[in-house]
């Protein structure tokens, strides 16, 4: 049964890092959420550590202009960030899914994914083609984030015929951008693997994005077993699931994404939130409306 709890200082003395979500967590595709700033700046200030893990497809330098020009999340709430985006270009400069690939997404907002990582000494040379050239799909999202995902199935059923690997940059089905629910790579994957292709993931709940993460608190010059560790994230296919996999202690932000199933109105309907988490499977060790 999980605990539902206040705030973040409840429990956070337990733990000596965080490995934080964004969206729906510190912002809300709009700006940044003040209560959980605050509390993220009092942890660090306490001698926490605190990652931020994102779904988002964007290499860590573009997440982080993102957050600061963009949401106004201020710098001194973190200490480094781990994007599914770097976890997947590794991924594809290493081979992944060929050399020659069709691009999903915006491209004024994802062409930063064909930067090649720093960390690769010889990054395999990337050509962007059209479908009918491609050896692999490289997917950050949506061309419309508002249209069903089905308007993509001629695509996908000629990619699926031709054997094509589709590389999934952000495996969140959807996400909420102030008040619009909006379509996010996970759901072309989740799509494009029921008609019979092969996806591959990269963010949470997939491992590579939790070694990354770590990775970032080696950087740091950390070594934290997993029992000091506590993930945060209002995912509970993604954020709480990957925790379970990793071992990690979690803390559900209900009022994201489960808003309406938990009946989270600033704090989550105890009865409402565990028929959720029992019909979705997944067990956080704690539970909160809105992270603060």
């Amino acid at each position: 049964m999980t605990q539902i709890i206040s705030a973040l200082s409840e429990v956070s003395s337990r733990y000596d890092a965080l490995f934080v979500d964004l969206w729906g967590c510190l912002h809300d595709g709009v700006r940044a959420l003040p209560e959980a700033v605050a509390a993220l700046q009092s942890y660090r200030q306490g001698g926490g550590v605190v990652i931020l893990v994102t779904n988002s497809p964007k290499p860590r330098a573009g997440v982080e202009q993102q957050i600061r020009d963009h949401f106004g999340v201020p710098d001194d709430c973190w200490d480094g960030i781990a994007t599914s985006g770097d976890s997947a270009r590794v991924a594809m400069f290493t081979g992944a899914i060929g050399r020659k690939v069709w691009f999903m997404g915006e491209p004024e907002r994802d062409l930063g994914f064909f930067e090649p990582p720093k960390l690769l000494d010889d990054p395999l040379p990337i050509e962007r083609v059209e479908l009918d050239e491609a050896e692999g799909i490289a997917c950050c999202g949506p061309f419309d984030p508002l249209a069903d995902p089905s308007v993509n199935r001629p695509e996908f059923l000629l990619a699926k015929t031709r054997g094509l690997k589709l590389l999934c940059a952000n495996p969140d089905i959807v996400v909420d951008r102030g008040e619009v629910r909006e379509w996010c790579a996970g759901a072309l994957a989740q799509l494009y693997t029921e008609m019979g292709g092969e996806s591959l993931y990269f963010g949470k709940p997939h491992p590579p994005i939790y070694d990354l993460a770590r990775r970032r608190l080696t950087a740091l010059g950390h070594d934290f077993p997993a029992q000091s560790i506590l993930a945060i994230g209002d995912g509970i296919h993604t954020d709480i699931a990957g925790a379970m996999g990793e071992d990690l202690d979690s803390l559900f932000v209900t009022g994201g994404l489960a808003a309406a199933d938990t009946k989270t109105r600033g704090q989550p309907d105890p009865e409402a939130l565990e028929a959720y988490i029992a019909r979705e499977g997944r067990q956080p060790t704690f539970s909160i409306g809105h992270l603060r």
